[in-house]
């Protein structure tokens, strides 16, 4: 999907939507909605280069769910898709 290529240990994410309504039914402006803190893989680096030189392998793969950290990341837009790139230790968590 994303004709992004991360460096290293980055990762590009699709945030999962956001909820545009509580669950009591109530509507929720742009205003008072919470980051998404969960999001799918679409792009993966090749992985961190340690000091000798040695690539050492992403612990995730293009297609994971994964929860990240709420502040973590740069947001960007590309083809009108809502994107964030951001770094493997940033990733808290994947789903199975």
């Amino acid at each position: 999907m994303s004709k992004l290529v991360p460096l290293g240990d980055r990762v590009v994410i699709k945030p999962s939507p956001k909820e545009e309504v509580s669950k009591g039914g109530i509507v929720l402006p742009d205003t008072v909605k919470e980051k998404p803190q969960e999001g799918e893989i679409v792009a993966v680096g090749a992985g961190k280069l340690t000091d000798d030189g040695k690539r050492l392998p992403m612990d995730v793969k293009v297609g994971d769910t994964v929860i990240y950290s709420k502040y973590a990341g740069t947001e960007f837009k590309e083809d009108d898709v809502e994107l964030v790139i951001m770094r493997e230790s940033d990733i808290l968590a994947k789903k199975s």
